[in-house]
């Protein structure tokens, strides 16, 4: 018998009772012919339905019919006032729509989407009048993603409770040119209306995998004691085409195996994507339905309105339900577009049975036959069983259309990038809503300002008065983004005292530094809870293992095996009470971990502090959309690149040579890059950011939104005491002389980051001891503030250029040095050079430009010609451009050192090279 598995169902089990099986196919075979195939599979399908009920193990089915999941018979009853949010959803639409066709008007123009709401409008008017919870809500409130493209029909909402007036609606997409805070941006971005948005979401592909890690993050807090979230609900609003983005389906299986129960997914399914139909030649709630239903998700399709409800009801024979299954997305779209006499010929029409079952139906009511994401009482019914259902996520799939109601735009492969409506297109839209504008009114509007006006029934109206009632029950408006954390009591002066002592005559590595304060911080009484170590699956690799035992891994089902490391000391520990967040391999997810805790302060009144340490080549170049969103929210946190340098971490090869993230991290205006070369620094640059991200000043009451990204190695280096007298300032700010030479004759100035502090310590011993140059060497905590100073420098100066220009800090700390300055770091030189104008004298960098690869750390500084030995070359070179030595000094040093030959090096041995 061949071995072969179909639909999931194993055939090449061993047939221990031919006969008996014989018996049953025969059985089966006679079903089929006398009753038919539809019976045949009616019957297969209760005898699945039995075998799981008896726990036989036989796999789930896929997918299920192209039908809804909630039958009519089941659905409950609907609470709310039905005309009243009818007329609501109308006046919503249409301002929705005004205001994306308003911004478009000419001389304007400045883009937005009308399609995507118009299809979404009664999924989220049933949550904002039944579900979503307020943040004045007693169990804390529900957190909601709304999808960016329907950011229009939010704002609108908005508009009729008050939150939001006209002026505002018709500044859609113009933030600056009125005035800060008078216009609207244009999506979800926190960012800029910190006081109304709450999740970023128009990057597509976050919102799913950032909300998954929302609502575990608000167990992870119910867990550890910080917060009850047992009454707070995640509801994420995405769309069919979306789920196409890698991050989107990635974490799905996450939200399983934690049993997300306050977890609602509401997939809008129009069957379109930008420029087409998401899946025209299948079906994509089908296919959906099989992804979620396969990674342990509790599924609800809403795909037909209550229309259907008695043509499916007299479907005995299952040719209807058939039909519905075998035809493609690409034809539901044309039938949404196309008469009712089109779908009666080429829906119903080809097969007799189908047409005698509507033929009592008129082409108008074919017609208008409804998708079931429009229909509000099949939307609460799965609304409500979502919230109702226990130990698993829930995706509810709903199939709507797309600029549904707008008829110059409904199902259309180019609605989405339709932006303006005409005269005729508002009149008509108007029309179907039923609206009380008058064509003398609409066509007066239009004629002054490009659209139509805006509708409001009045403040004193029986929808206004019903909408905010809902809403005044349900704990108040939504988005709503509210700050009340208190600011922490913070470490004083002794927790960082070991760092300042340095490390005698042992190599440490700056890694190992920041781990040890973090180590001393959680045993802080007022930080130490609060703190949220994350890694993807690197906690060892960081010598951060010795936490296992006390601070534990996180999992909600706690730890029900005995680890094969029990009998170490530093043994593997898991807990539902555990603070640290092990997150896989999986960045993305550690960094959508980081972007919950981070904005806990707002989300949850609860200041928690991400403490994120990951490869550095794979934070910010894997996941910088990710850190992106984290800005966009106003998280705070630490992230901690490690392994970071493109020679530091030998032996792992071009993808892992990290010689770029620093300038990954000057493209994020939320992002305070740092490279400390002394764990003195470490010391202040980390108690900097605590106190700047969780302290209060009176600029910053709940403090600063910021990120504190500090690239850190594994190369063991000397660490020597806190100088006496050391400029903290410059520490802070970017820049501070470590050592000043003493003695006449020839002099350079070497600057180094980071790892590359002992090349220039090492160079300046070299210049003295075989050239007879002195070096002075300066320590640069971060290029990046560096340059980001002097840029703001020559902005005010461009602003108020009768006002003596500022120096920029890096000019006022170099000036009066002497000799030309030689910068080095572990990364390209593009990073030091974003200084290069603001030295104040000759300046010249060196940096490792090139692809990484795997060798010892000698071998791979030579091939860069970054080691010390080639930052004597440089600094002659830069010395005899300024006529201060022999220029054939320089090609002696070139012979002597072989600075173009890694076969130099082949000898010369190294510690800590492991990763």
């Amino acid at each position: 018998m061949p071995s072969v598995i179909h639909e999931g169902l194993p055939t090449q089990l061993p047939d221990i009772d031919p006969d008996e099986t014989r018996d049953w196919i025969e059985s089966f075979n006679a079903l089929v012919d006398e009753r038919g195939r539809d019976r045949a599979r009616y019957v297969m399908l209760r005898l699945l339905e039995q075998a799981r009920q008896a726990q036989v193990g036989v796999p789930a089915l896929r997918s299920t019919d192209y039908i809804n999941t909630i039958p009519p018979e089941r659905e409950p009853w609907f609470p709310g006032d039905e005309d009243a949010e009818r007329r609501i959803r109308a006046f919503i639409r249409w301002n929705a729509a005004v205001m994306v066709s308003s911004a478009n008007r000419k001389g304007l123009e400045v883009g937005g989407h009308i399609a995507t709401y118009q299809s979404s409008a009664s999924l989220y008017e049933v949550g904002f009048n039944h579900f979503f919870r307020g943040k004045d809500h007693p169990g804390g409130g529900d957190q909601l993603y709304i999808q960016g493209h329907a950011s229009p029909g939010i704002y609108a909402r908005a508009y009729l409770e008050g939150r939001l007036d006209e002026e505002q609606l018709f500044r859609f997409r113009q933030e600056v040119q009125h005035g800060a805070g008078a216009g609207l941006s244009s999506y979800p971005h926190p960012r800029l209306m910190p006081d109304f948005w709450e999740f970023p979401t128009v990057s597509m592909g976050l919102t799913g995998i950032n909300s998954i890690y929302q609502a575990r993050f608000n167990r992870y807090l119910a867990n550890r004691g910080i917060k009850d979230t047992s009454q707070q609900h995640v509801w994420a609003f995405l769309g069919d085409g979306e789920m196409a983005e890698p991050e989107s389906l990635g974490a799905i299986r996450v939200a399983a195996r934690e049993e997300l129960d306050n977890l609602t997914w509401v997939i809008n399914c129009n069957l379109q994507q930008l420029d087409g139909p998401v899946n025209g030649n299948g079906k994509i709630i089908q296919e959906l339905e099989s992804n979620f239903r396969g990674a342990g998700w509790n599924v609800i399709k809403v795909v037909w309105g209550r229309e259907w409800d008695a043509l499916l009801a007299r479907d005995v024979d299952g040719v209807l339900v058939n039909k519905m299954n075998s035809t493609p997305d690409g034809a539901f779209q044309t039938f949404s577009v196309e008469s009712g006499a089109y779908n009666r010929e080429h829906f119903f029409g080809p097969d007799p049975r189908l047409r005698a079952r509507v033929a009592h139906m008129s082409d108008r009511q074919s017609e208008q036959l409804p998708r079931g994401g429009h229909d509000y009482r099949k939307v609460y019914a799965a609304f409500d069983a979502a919230t109702k259902h226990v130990g698993q996520p829930t995706v509810i799939l709903a199939h709507t259309v797309k600029g549904w109601t707008i008829d110059a735009l409904e199902g259309k492969n180019a609605t989405h990038q339709m932006k303006k409506l005409t005269q005729d297109d508002l009149k008509r839209f108007r029309d179907r809503l039923y609206l009380p504008i008058s064509d003398r009114d609409l066509e007066t509007a239009y004629e002054a300002t490009g659209t139509a006006p805006f509708f409001h029934p009045g403040e004193k109206s029986p929808e206004i008065e019903y909408m905010r009632e809902r809403r005044r029950q349900l704990g108040g408006s939504l988005p709503r983004r509210v700050v009340r954390s208190a600011p922490l009591t913070l470490p004083g002066d002794a927790v960082y005292g070991d760092l300042k002592k340095g490390a005698g005559t042992h190599k440490v590595a700056t890694t190992m530094a920041v781990v040890r304060l973090l180590r001393d911080w959680m045993k802080d009484p007022h930080i130490g809870p609060r703190l949220v170590p994350i890694a993807p699956d690197e906690y060892r690799t960081f010598g951060m293992d010795s936490m296992f035992p006390s601070a534990k891994v996180y999992d909600p089902h706690g730890q029900n095996f005995e680890s094969v490391d029990r009998n170490m000391l530093l043994s593997y520990k898991m807990s539902p009470a555990g603070q640290m967040l092990h997150e896989g391999i999986s960045e993305a997810g550690a960094m959508a971990s980081a972007i919950a805790a981070g904005s806990a302060y707002a989300t949850h009144g609860e200041p928690m502090i991400p403490f994120y340490i990951f490869y550095s080549m794979f934070g910010f170049q894997r996941t910088g959309d990710s850190v992106w969103a984290m800005a966009d929210q106003l998280a705070r946190g630490f992230l901690i690149g490690a392994t970071a340098g493109r020679t530091t971490l030998t032996g792992e090869g071009l993808q892992h040579a990290d010689g770029h993230s620093p300038l990954l991290a000057a493209t994020n205006p939320a992002v305070v890059h740092y490279d400390p070369a002394f764990s003195y620094e470490v010391a202040h640059l980390m108690r900097a950011g605590l106190e700047r991200m969780y302290g209060s000043t009176p600029e910053h009451p709940h403090g600063e939104d910021v990120i504190y990204y500090l690239t850190v190695y594994n190369e063991p280096v000397p660490q020597p005491a806190e100088p006496e007298g050391v400029d903290v300032e410059g520490i802070l700010r970017g820049l501070h002389r470590v050592s000043v030479a003493q003695g006449s004759g020839p002099r350079v100035q070497l600057l180094a980051s980071g790892v590359a502090y002992p090349w220039i310590d090492r160079a300046a011993q070299l210049l003295a001891q075989d050239w007879g140059v002195h070096a002075d060497t300066w320590s640069v905590t971060s290029w990046n503030e560096l340059a980001r100073d002097a840029v703001a420098s020559e902005d005010e100066h461009l602003l108020h250029p009768e006002q003596a220009p500022r120096t920029p800090y890096v000019t006022a700390a170099l000036e009066g040095s002497d000799g030309p300055f030689v910068a080095v770091s572990d990364y390209m030189a593009a990073v030091p050079l974003q200084i290069a104008r603001w030295v104040p004298g000759d300046y010249c960098v060196l940096g490792a430009d090139g692809f990484g690869f795997a060798d010892t750390r000698p071998a791979a500084r030579r091939s860069f010609r970054i080691d010390a030995e080639s930052v004597v070359v440089r600094a002659l070179q830069a010395l005899a451009d300024a006529g201060e030595i022999d220029p054939g000094l320089v090609a002696k040093a070139v012979a002597t050192y072989r600075i173009d030959d890694p076969t130099a090096v082949a000898g010369v041995k190294q510690e800590g090279g492991d990763a």
